[in-house]
């Protein structure tokens, strides 16, 4: 194994020292689906000497067609998305420590975990975890790496505080139109051109390579053979309430994710404060493009059922997830269909 990481040394960049550094590094990756487990594969892979892993889920069939680090019988037996993660990746590099968590990434779990690492990988699936992210980072000084992807539509930035603006800056230019891969599907390739973005970032960082980072939000389409870039400089909002007020506004109690199981009632209420007013007529179209959803709709709300669910969408964002009064399934459903 003494020339494991011949070929990453011998790229000029990186060479022996960044080599040692990549060996004292620490990175959270946020979301162990398929941008985090392709993450967390070429982090380990690259000798990263730590990485912490943290989902709420666990592996479903599914997952399987991108999600590369887990195997049929991770689905059959249902094994949480991040502890079969780190059984994979103990077998690619025994020589890393690898942490593994089944958390929600929420304040509270993020507070503990970030002021340690030395950079946040975003493998998330919803925006409400992004913000909080956002906030956290800088809050701590700590740098992150944007990534989202559905159908054959990718997005990617890397935020450096006090450098860059923030996600909060950029929320005008990143689609937010309610369409997920449950809803709309995603390809593969889509994955890995974010992922190979998203690495080399994390690598010029790593290795203290900074003045080679993009500074720029780059978008793509591979189906339809687009690319975006834009020079994410001139986008910085001064009146910016996270990376330059300091106000921190989605760590308040306020600003996070309400859940409630209403009396009486199989059902759990969702309810995020910070959203503006559900596009009805946007998100029942990308709805119904999953042809085994029956999307009605009326002036007011969704509604939809999905196995033994049905879930209810108001104009307001509320949302409510008839069938069950878990909270934690309520909320995987909330990612999967609404986002």
């Amino acid at each position: 194994m003494d020339n494991r990481y011949s070929r990453q040394t011998l790229f000029e960049p990186i060479g022996m020292e960044g080599q040692k550094k990549l060996a004292d590094s620490h990175v959270l990756i946020i979301g162990i689906g398929a941008l985090g487990s392709s993450s967390a594969e070429m982090l380990a892979r690259a000798g990263v000497g730590k990485l912490t892993l943290i989902d709420r889920d666990y592996v479903e069939a599914s997952n399987l067609q991108r999600q590369q680090l887990f195997t049929e019988r991770d689905a059959e037996e249902r094994t949480p998305k991040a502890i079969a993660a780190k059984r994979r990746l103990e077998l690619v590099n025994s020589h890393i420590a690898i942490e593994a968590l089944v958390e929600d990434a929420g304040v509270e779990e993020l507070e503990k975990l970030v002021p340690s690492v030395d950079l946040i990988m975003d493998a998330t699936d919803n925006f409400d975890t992004r913000l909080i992210l956002n906030d956290i980072s800088q809050k701590h000084q700590k740098p992150w790496i944007y990534g989202g992807c559905v159908a054959s539509y990718g997005i990617t930035f890397t935020v450096l505080p006090g450098v860059t603006p923030c996600f909060h800056c950029l929320l005008d230019h990143i689609p937010s139109d309610g369409a997920t891969c449950d809803t709309v599907g995603i390809i593969s390739p889509t994955v890995q051109m974010v992922v190979a973005h998203q690495m080399t970032e994390a690598l010029k960082i790593l290795t203290n390579n900074s003045e080679a980072l993009s500074g720029k939000l780059i978008g793509f389409d591979l189906w339809k053979n687009q690319r975006m870039e834009i020079d994410v400089k001139k986008l910085k909002d001064q009146q910016c309430p996270s990376c330059v007020m300091g106000e921190y506004p989605n760590l308040t109690y306020d600003a996070q994710m309400k859940t409630a199981v209403l009396c009486g009632r199989d059902t759990v209420q969702i309810r995020v404060n910070h959203r503006e007013s559900v596009n009805l007529d946007q998100l029942c179209s990308h709805l119904s493009q999953n042809s085994d959803l029956h999307v009605t709709k009326n002036p007011f709300l969704i509604s939809f059922e999905v196995h033994n669910y049905r879930i209810v969408i108001f104009k307001d964002g509320r949302t409510f997830i008839h069938g069950t009064k878990d909270i934690k399934a309520a909320k995987k459903l909330y990612y999967q269909y609404v986002g």
